[in-house]
């Protein structure tokens, strides 16, 4: 039975456009037993490159270790991030072959030893250190989170990464508030448009953002200003907004770094959590990583005391993988769950891929 897939990042279809073909979303369900060993299909990843580095292929059925949850996969998300993993253009990237995906959702099908507050048949969806993009993943429990039960399997795919990442820059990072302004890259992208519907939730809220044409009409009632990619959005702005924007949450780098510090308020923030200009052809690019480095503004510590300025970055994958911070996400995620009860945030999705079709 063919999976549903989910949401694709703007910066993603870009990419997708160039090559004209598509990429895959996720995975199908069932599994398969030849002899003794029971196997699942699984997208794998064989070498970093272009599209024809991913394949559909027969893997062993992980089991779950101690503190682990067995998930049969209904949906998974592709995230720009997984483009950045399969060109290898990011840092220390594991070894190949790799099964990608950081975020899934499906059906508790198997519960490790000491896990406790899930049942087998309980709906969810999680994040996985790799290995999402397959029928079946096993993740340690404090990745885990029992969705609402009008929530589709798809929605739930497309809601951890892009909702926690565009909550925890808000609120945890720049303490967005009442009458502030934000102006955000690639606005239609999917951490693009939950940072819009988070930004309603708060009155007053002004949301600048840039995105390309065609993805102007269907985000157009979410942002308040909105300006082409390829735009000097700086003059956009600062003739709306003489003084800036209180925030500004940057996908891109290279010399948005110092645009966007240029734009910010006294006491204003500026969020770098991507580097999307880094990639431009199917493949690896060193021209192109070197040319978006060498035009990152170099920022002097003694100029953001004199400016009242502050920088941050913010990276939801090393918050949860390496630095420990499980127990903060469970929470930013209970409140997203809140806001979607409330039918006050909800995941947009794009479209929907079965798990062959990165083929074609």
């Amino acid at each position: 039975m063919a999976k549903e897939g989910v949401e694709k990042a703007e910066e993603t279809e870009q990419m997708i456009e160039k090559e004209a073909v598509k990429e895959p979303a996720e995975g199908g369900g069932g599994s398969h037993r030849l002899g003794d060993a029971q196997e699942m299909r699984a997208v794998v990843l064989a070498g970093f490159g272009g599209l024809n580095k991913l394949r559909v292929t027969r893997k062993a059925m992980p089991e779950p270790q101690d503190g682990e949850l067995k998930i049969r996969v209904k949906a998974c998300g592709l995230n720009f991030i997984d483009l950045m993993v399969r060109q290898g253009n990011i840092d220390n990237p594991p070894k190949t072959p790799l099964v990608p995906g950081f975020e899934c959702s499906g059906i508790v099908e198997a519960l490790g030893d000491s896990v406790k507050g899930f049942e087998i048949g309980d709906r969810v969806m999680a994040f996985v250190n790799y290995n999402a993009w397959a029928e079946v993943v096993c993740t340690p429990v404090e990745f885990v989170y029992k969705i609402p039960d009008d929530m589709s399997f798809s929605e739930a795919a497309a809601f951890p990464v892009n909702f926690v990442t565009a909550y925890m820059m808000l609120f945890e990072v720049a303490n967005l508030r009442e009458g502030m302004s934000v102006l955000v890259h690639s606005a239609g992208g999917g951490v693009g448009q939950a940072v819009a519907q988070l930004c309603s939730t708060v009155p007053n809220v002004t949301v600048f953002g840039t995105a390309s044409t065609f993805k102007h009409e269907a985000i157009k009632d979410s942002v308040t200003h909105l300006f082409d990619r390829n735009a000097d959005y700086v003059q956009e702005v600062k003739r709306i907004s003489a003084e800036g924007v209180d925030i500004v949450l940057d996908c891109l780098c290279g010399d948005n770094t110092g645009k966007g510090l240029g734009l910010l308020k006294p006491l204003g923030t500026y969020i770098l959590y991507g580097s999307s200009n880094m990639v431009t052809g199917e493949t690896k690019s060193f021209f192109s990583f070197a040319k978006s480095w060498w035009q990152v503004e170099k920022v002097n510590p003694i100029k953001l005391y004199e400016e009242n300025k502050v920088i941050a970055g913010f990276s939801l994958l090393n918050l949860l993988f390496k630095q420990g911070r499980a127990g903060l996400i469970r929470g930013v995620v209970d409140k997203l769950i809140g806001l979607y009860n409330q039918k006050k945030v909800k995941p947009v999705v794009d479209s929907l891929w079965a798990l062959e079709e990165r083929q074609h």
